[in-house]
């Protein structure tokens, strides 16, 4: 880690921002914040390790002249500010090309090693260390402040959260390493401080710190510096973690369904409005949204749909197969960015689909291939339907007959909650408890594990569905929509705990 000085040079007490190295094939890469290098010019220095008022041949490393910096375009501040609170604070980071020492050496060769550029696996970190260096104002020693605290998520916001105090104007673009050790030279940087407001909260108190959590848009930023190529341009304007509207317009959300719609190899998520509109929201496979794609406008017909669910029905792309008012049952089996395509029916109106009260699709046979579904009728039973293709449910199998308990279940979403080949069960139940199911068969329903008992939250829960919308590439992202309109996605969830909780509808918008 280090420091960057202006033209005064290392003598000065007029260090600006923090830095670190990063490992990477270049050897002269330098992570910041976005917010500290829009102010860098070509007479500054990055000074590792720097001693307070050592000349530049008395630095333990020497000094690296700054060649070039890299921010994403899509990282606008507030006009007159360097920093901002929009959702493009998630963008606050920026990556340097530097020269050689005076002695000659790359930067990685003269500090002997440098941070692993990591994605974050999440926001909630146990052990998260960061270190920084206070402006001259706070630290007349010119001393590293370092804490190693939990981390959770900035509500809203792709950013981490810590407390600890000292960390005044100075620290912005500490690294946040998930696996530090003095004086080792390595570990594994997952976020820079920065981000909203420039990495603090409104008021600005030295003990609550931010940072982005890199994903997509980091480590394209960060590849860019490597190859010394300008970062992409004529990306659209960053819409952040947040589904755009508010809490107030998803309350409308009637229905939701996940899968790759636009064939990027990346979940998305598609909504069914009360007022029968239906929207798409393309997934990063961060666990965050592109700009709403409007598949149909306000419509009669489309307030009729009572249930939704997504599967490869047909074995090739995935479509989205809707139960309506009267019982008839139809497949979209060429949905896309376009338009909602074709409609296939595959039940007819009052052929005893008035009686489903759920659906939810998924590989219950354990293989690929495509998709099966499950359907929960209004007297407890359950069937399994494998063998689907166009115009037929293939063949139907009864896995639960009527019962008075999963009258109960008023929630169903299938998802890979063991994170292995094949699709198992989530069941909201009336009273709250949550209990997943896993290897779903023909056989029956699987072995149930219980995630939550009855509780006063979870009846609040309205719209549930499950997707691969994170980086693990594993269909087990849950995404919650609830009575007041808050948008909940857990990420990662299991077959026994619910996964890290990222908000993306905040209540009360």
């Amino acid at each position: 880690m280090g420091t960057f000085f202006g033209s005064d040079g290392p003598g000065g007490t007029t260090w600006h921002c923090t830095g670190s190295v990063i490992d990477t094939p270049a050897r002269n890469i330098v992570l910041t914040a976005a917010h500290c290098a829009l102010n860098m010019k070509g007479d500054y220095v990055f000074v590792p390790k720097f001693v307070k008022g050592a000349s530049p041949d008395r630095q333990p490393y020497g000094i690296f002249h700054i060649q070039r910096i890299f921010i994403d375009p899509r990282y606008v501040p507030d006009r007159g500010s360097s920093t901002t609170k929009k959702p493009a604070s998630d963008l606050d980071t920026a990556f340097a090309r530097v020269s050689a020492n005076q002695r000659g050496q790359s930067l990685q060769d003269a500090v002997g090693g440098g941070l692993t550029f990591t994605r974050a696996s999440g926001y909630t970190h146990k052990n998260v260390t960061v270190v920084g260096y206070p402006a001259y104002r706070h630290n007349a020693a010119g001393r590293a402040v370092k804490c190693t605290v939990p981390t959770k998520q900035l509500p809203g916001y792709r950013q981490m959260s810590m407390t600890c105090g000292g960390y005044y104007g100075g620290v912005s673009g500490s690294p946040w390493i998930t696996d530090y050790k003095d004086d080792a030279g390595t570990g594994h940087v997952i976020g820079d401080l920065g981000g909203y407001n420039g990495g603090g909260n409104d008021a600005n108190v030295d003990y609550i710190s931010y940072a982005p959590a890199f994903g997509t848009d980091a480590a394209n930023l960060l590849a860019a510096a490597v190859a010394n190529r300008n970062p992409a341009a004529g990306l659209p304007p960053y819409q952040g973690l947040q589904l755009p509207g508010g809490a107030g317009r998803w309350q409308k959300a009637a229905l939701m369904a996940s899968a790759d719609y636009t064939g990027d190899g990346h979940g998305d998520l598609l909504v069914v409005w009360s007022d029968g509109g239906v929207t798409l929201y393309p997934g990063d496979g961060d666990g965050a949204f592109g700009a709403e794609k409007r598949l149909l406008k306000a419509n009669s017909t489309w307030t009729h749909a009572r249930n939704v669910t997504a599967g490869t029905f047909t074995g090739g792309r995935p479509g989205l197969l809707v139960r309506w008012s009267d019982g008839e049952v139809t497949l979209y089996p060429d949905l896309g960015a376009s338009g909602v395509g074709r409609e296939v029916q595959m039940a007819k109106p009052r052929s005893g689909w008035e009686n489903v009260v759920q659906l939810t699709a998924g590989q219950f046979h354990g293989a690929d291939g495509p998709t099966d579904l499950l359907a929960r009728r209004s007297d407890g039973t359950l069937m399994l339907y494998t063998g689907i293709h166009s115009g037929s449910f293939g063949t139907g199998r009864r896995l639960l007959a009527a019962n008075g308990t999963w009258t109960k279940a008023a929630l169903l979403s299938g998802g890979a909650f063991r994170g292995t080949a094949g699709s198992d069960l989530l069941v909201r139940w009336s009273d709250g408890s949550l209990d997943s199911y896993t290897g779903v068969s023909a056989t029956g329903p699987g072995t149930r594990s219980r995630l939550l008992g009855p509780n006063g939250t979870w009846p609040h829960a309205q719209v549930m569905t499950t997707g691969d919308l994170t980086s693990d590439r594993t269909g087990n992202d849950l995404v919650v929509r609830w009575s007041d309109g808050e948008t909940t996605l857990y990420a990662d969830t299991g077959a026994k705990t619910l996964g890290t909780e990222n908000t993306l509808v905040l209540p009360g918008t």
